[in-house]
C-alpha cells in the first residue's frame, strides 16, 4: 500500500509541476485530508479566470474508482470555495484526463469508475484543461452544426464551466 500511496503522491506532484509550467497557480493539499478533519481535494488551481479543485487519481491499467463519499466530499469543498469540481485521472503511459464529477460513469454501489477507454476518449486532456488546445473526437469531425455548437454551450453551462454571461455571450 506504502508503494502505491508513493506513486500517487509522486503522480499529484506531476499534474503540479505541469499545472505551474502552463502558468495556473497551484497548491496541493496536505496529504490530501489525512493532516485535517476536513476533506479537501488533492490540488487547488485557478489561472484567475477558472479555478478548480481536483481529485487526482493515477493506475497502472485498472480502473479507477472512487467511493460516492470522495465526490461527494469535492463536490461540497468545490462549491463553498468556488471552484469548479474536476476529476483528474492518469494511466500509465497516458497523459492526465480530466471530468466534471457528473459525467462519470456511477456503479450499482453508488461510487464511480473511469475507465481507461473512457478517459482517452471522453476525458478532457491537459492542453485542452489549460486552454492550450480544443479536443476533436472522430465523431465531431465533420458534425460540427450549429446545433451542435449550441448543445455544447449549454452542457458547459450546466457543469458550470461556464457562467450565464459567458455562455450567452457565446451564442450570440
Amino acid at each position: 500500500m506504502a508503494n502505491s500511496n508513493a506513486k500517487g503522491d509522486r503522480r499529484e506532484r506531476e499534474l503540479v509541476n505541469a499545472l505551474d509550467e502552463a502558468g495556473f497557480a497551484v497548491m496541493r493539499a496536505p496529504a490530501s485530508g489525512s493532516a485535517t478533519e476536513r476533506e479537501l481535494p488533492d490540488v487547488l488551481t485557478g489561472d484567475g479566470e477558472n479555478f478548480y479543485a481536483i481529485e487526482a487519481k493515477s493506475s497502472a491499467g485498472d480502473p479507477i474508482y472512487l467511493t460516492g463519499e470522495e465526490v461527494e466530499a469535492l463536490l461540497f469543498f468545490a462549491r463553498n470555495f468556488g471552484a469548479k469540481p474536476r476529476i483528474g485521472v492518469r494511466f500509465d503511459r497516458e497523459d492526465w484526463f480530466f471530468f466534471h464529477p457528473g459525467d462519470l460513469y456511477t456503479t450499482d454501489g453508488g461510487n464511480y469508475r473511469v475507465k481507461k477507454e473512457t478517459a482517452i476518449a471522453e476525458g478532457t486532456d491537459f492542453a485542452e484543461f489549460v486552454g492550450h488546445s480544443e479536443k476533436v473526437t472522430l465523431d465531431e469531425v465533420g458534425d460540427d452544426g450549429p446545433d451542435q455548437a449550441v448543445l455544447d454551450v449549454l452542457s458547459a453551462f450546466e457543469r458550470d464551466d461556464l457562467s450565464k454571461e459567458e455562455a450567452a455571450k457565446m451564442l450570440e
